[in-house]
């Protein structure tokens, strides 16, 4: 993994944080911080409990990239097969960029709506009803198991690298990119949430998901055509 994916996943890590996530997920922050924290605690248990919610959404990103990554080594056989997962990974980054521009449908056509996983709501309700430190961490893992576009484009970037290893470190770098912006979504929420702001930097992050997909695209047809030269290449 060069220096090119580890800018470009924390980029649109970042930036998507204070766009689709705010959105996706913010609601969720919120439920937890009103049910959960209240007054009586002490500040460092608040914000222990934000720390540990965030250590569990980032737990379940690196169990998701290390599957993802296990599956790109089992497809990554050969140059040419290399190749054609990159060509479809870059593709699929593409097209979940023009989606997060607004012009086309394809991210939310993805994106399952929670109210229809009858378990994720029992689940959520026995956590959200304990003030346990243990209960945010689950909390926060039940969160990373959201299905989200952003987390796919990420669980593709992860399937690319061909390693479970690395897989989960690129789906780590992704979940702690995102943490400072839901931290603090408490205290700034209103900034964060403003509709002109967040259009603002999804439109920056979908720029730049699309710059990336064309990239890995490139990596891909470069497997196809040149394999040796290409492979020499990842190799340093």
């Amino acid at each position: 993994m060069g220096a090119i994916d580890v800018l470009s996943i924390i980029s649109v890590a970042f930036l998507g944080s204070l766009g689709h996530c705010v959105g996706m997920c913010g609601g969720f922050v919120v439920a937890y911080s009103t049910a959960k924290i209240d007054s009586s605690m002490s500040k460092t248990k608040q914000f222990l409990a934000h720390l540990i919610y965030n250590l569990g959404r980032v737990f379940s990103y690196a169990i998701i990239g290390a599957i993802f990554g296990l599956f790109g080594k089992v497809f990554m056989i050969t140059p040419l097969s290399h190749g054609i997962l990159f060509f479809a990974v870059g593709i699929f980054m593409i097209l979940m960029g023009i989606s997060l521009s607004g012009n086309l449908k394809f991210l939310t056509s993805i994106e399952l709506s929670l109210n229809k996983i009858g378990f994720f709501k029992t689940i959520f309700s026995k956590l959200i009803h304990s003030k346990t430190l243990s209960s945010f961490f689950f909390l926060g893992m039940l969160n990373g198991f959201i299905p989200c576009g952003f987390v796919y484009f990420f669980a593709a970037s992860a399937a690319a690298t061909g390693s479970p290893l690395w897989g989960a470190v690129v789906m780590i770098i992704f979940g702690l990119s995102t943490v400072p912006v839901m931290f603090s979504l408490g205290t700034i929420s209103g900034f964060l949430k403003s509709s002109k702001f967040r259009t603002m930097m999804i439109k920056i992050a979908s720029i730049v998901i699309s710059i990336y997909g064309l990239y890995i695209m490139y990596k891909g047809y470069m497997l196809i055509t040149n394999p040796n030269m290409m492979m020499h290449h990842m190799a340093h």
